[in-house]
């Protein structure tokens, strides 16, 4: 037998979920200081462009259960009754003024009693119990009070009771008795350890039309029974005591007698012994004396109730998937948000947004941007890195452009040896053409459109170089407390992860040396680099970076030294023949002329030195431009955003011996682009 629901999966034309987008907002947070776990539950927190996140979805979780609370009060069976009674009353006071054969004395003790009826819903009811009607609207106004509470009484404990047993007649009523009492039997039994599947099976088969939840087994029934008929109770824990104790005399009256109460109260005693951890004892907060709110009977009130359990579970849930409380984000994902539950609370709309959130995570796991370490927490692997500095380094491209106010510079003939291999030309390319590659591009292409032109830009392919030498770079990036605290820390990463993409992938026969320096300086791989925390320790080690980086030049002899030195600080820290850290501010002159001595080395060594000066210290100007002179280096001062455009331009015109390494001038920027090819990939 074939089974159909409804479609609830979303868009099924949609493209797969795109990771680019996310791996890039990681890889920002990562070079914050967020560690790739944390990095990503940000990201699927806040979501995309096109994407609502999770804080997304848990305000208009928040929203709805404002609004179920502010739009309700908790007095529609009260009102119902109150309602009924009014029309009794009004009904059998018509018929005694009519009645002119009625005995005058009867007439009158009739109006009388009618006339002092209490106050209370509640206690009229019970005071007109054994009232003789004499109208039969009215005793069927009445009769309907009954009816509407045993009804009511049954909808709480079970959903849609109150529609099916509406005209029931005695038979009907009798079959709910019998239901109810084989339902404690099976409960109570359960409770001993004494029931079988054939019990419940023998059950379901007799009152199996009142579950439209279809349990499988005793568990099931029972989870659904006790989810219901706690939220029953934490409906009467809502109401007032005035309203709680009017309910509780009217209930005696429900079906004309107090059997159904003798029923339900033994369910529900069962069910909360069998199901102790359901929340027995909780309370809302309605909308009571607000004239523009709902009234609610007590089957509606109960579902209400019921939602609003649903919002909260979906709201931990969702917090849960945000932030696990340390615990790994293995461990505690999107599987856990209820994807049904949140369909009926917030629409298809909603659980299509989460689906697509646990796609996306899903994708991230398993993209291989991210691998667990020996340590077992979550980094990002190179290929993830490759890809972050390839955006980075496009957009370094864009700066670099935008910043010259002309398209891409390349000039043909200095770029050395042919490669063999080509590419179809972008933009901006200046490359020799390959002028074979580029016919035959035309004639294939003319094939498939005859009409077309012999040759269309599309077709233009562009000759790769080679280099003609190698250089040994040594990046020396200030790693002290001021460039996190001066908003200089993620652009400092982002163009260290920018200039070793650009030499990995273009310039394979450079070797870069990564080199942090604070109170002391280290090499780092960029996997390190990018996930380094800010430091609070102060301290400017320019010596100790310097011997580092001297160290690297000497280990490649027959390469071009390059260094690049970004700071934001004069020298204040330096190294010691033993090993420590001096630290002193104002900088101690031992300290300057370490960091001159080394410097002096490097010059020595051939390299071609570049400092870029992050802020506006006068003293720190002075300090840069007195070192940069006195190795015929170069200074360039950018602003953050810049860094990374001027570090990797700086790069390519060392690189080449032109403008923006040896002897270009402050603040400029060279020749940024050197000739070696597309090298923004």
């Amino acid at each position: 037998m074939s089974r159909y629901r409804r479609y609830d999966g979303g868009d099924p034309l949609a493209p797969p979920v795109d990771i680019a987008e996310a791996l890039d907002a990681i890889g920002e947070d990562v070079m914050a200081g967020y560690s790739p776990e944390r990095a990503m539950r940000e990201f699927l927190r806040r979501g995309g462009q096109d994407q609502a996140g999770l804080d997304d979805l848990a305000r208009r979780v928040a929203e709805r259960r404002r609004e179920l609370l502010q739009r309700h009060n908790l007095d529609g069976t009260l009102n119902e009754v109150r309602e009924l009674l009014e029309k009794a009353v009004l009904e059998e006071r018509k018929q005694l003024a009519r009645d002119a054969m009625m005995d005058d004395g009867d007439r009158a003790f009739r109006e009388l009693r009618l006339q002092n009826l209490p106050d209370s819903p509640a206690a009229a009811v019970t005071e007109l119990g054994d009232y003789d009607w004499q109208s039969r609207e009215a005793r069927e106004a009445f009769e309907q009070i009954k009816d509407l509470l045993g009804r009511e009484l049954l909808d709480q404990r079970f959903a849609g009771m109150k529609q099916a047993l509406e005209n029931a007649t005695d038979e009907d009523r009798q079959a709910i008795s019998e239901m109810l009492g084989d339902l404690n039997d099976l409960l109570e039994k359960h409770a001993r350890g004494e029931d079988t599947p054939e019990d419940f099976a023998d059950f379901m088969a007799k009152h199996g039309q009142h579950f439209p939840e279809n349990p499988q087994d005793v568990d099931e029934l029972l989870d659904a029974l006790a989810q219901r008929s706690a939220a029953a109770q934490r409906m009467l824990n809502s109401m007032s005591p005035e309203q709680r104790a009017e309910l509780m005399q009217l209930s005696a009256q429900a079906f004309g007698s107090p059997a159904l109460m003798d029923q339900l109260g033994r369910l529900d005693q069962n069910l909360m012994a069998l199901r102790p951890g359901e929340d027995w004892g909780g309370s809302e907060q309605f909308g009571d004396g607000d004239p523009s709110t709902t009234g609610l009977g007590l089957g509606d009130g109960t579902g209400v109730l019921q939602d609003l359990a649903d919002l909260d579970a979906l709201a931990d849930q969702l917090a849960q998937a945000s932030n696990p409380g340390g615990a790994r984000l293995g461990s505690a994902d999107l599987s856990w948000v209820d994807l049904d539950k949140l369909a009926r609370q917030l629409g298809n709309e909603a659980a299509v947004d989460a689906r697509k959130l646990q796609e996306l995570e899903k994708a991230l796991r398993e993209s291989g941007a991210m691998e667990r370490g020996f340590d077992g927490e979550l980094r990002l692997t190179p290929k993830a890195m490759r890809q972050l500095g390839k955006a980075l380094l496009r957009d370094v491209a864009q700066r670099m452009s935008g910043r010259q106010g002309q398209r891409d510079v390349r000039q043909a003939g200095a770029a050395g040896d042919l490669s063999g291999a080509t590419r179809a030309w972008e933009f901006g390319d200046t490359e020799p053409w390959d002028l074979p590659r580029t016919i035959l591009n035309g004639v294939l292409r003319r094939a498939g459109e005859p009409g077309g032109p012999l040759l269309s830009i599309d077709d233009v392919e562009v000759a790769e170089t080679e280099a003609r030498t190698q250089a040994a770079v040594a990046l020396c990036v200030d790693t002290s407390f001021s460039m996190a605290m001066d908003g200089r820390w993620v652009p400092m990463k982002q163009t260290a992860l920018a200039l070793h993409t650009l030499i990995g992938s273009r310039f394979r026969g450079d070797s870069l040396e990564l080199i942090g320096f604070g109170r002391h300086a280290q090499t780092m791989r960029i996997e390190e680099l990018t996930a380094l925390d800010a430091r609070w320790a102060k301290g400017t080690n320019l010596h100790h970076a310097l011997l580092l980086a001297n160290r690297h030049f000497r280990k490649h002899p027959h390469a071009q030294p390059v260094l690049l030195v970004v700071t934001d600080g004069e020298p204040t820290s330096h190294l010691e023949s033993s090993g420590d850290v001096y630290f002193a501010y104002p900088p101690h002159p031992m300290t300057i002329a370490l960091a001159v001595r080394e410097l002096d080395n490097a010059r020595r060594l051939g390299a071609q030195t570049t400092f870029f000066r992050l802020g506006e210290d006068p003293g720190l100007a002075r300090f840069i431009e007195s070192m940069a002179r006195r190795v015929d280096g170069s200074v360039i001062a950018p602003e953050s955003d810049d860094l990374g455009a001027a570090v990797v331009g700086s790069y390519l015109g060392s690189r080449r011996g032109g403008p923006g390494g040896r002897g270009s001038g402050p603040g400029s920027y060279g020749d940024w682009f050197g000739s070696r090819g597309f090298w923004a990939g």
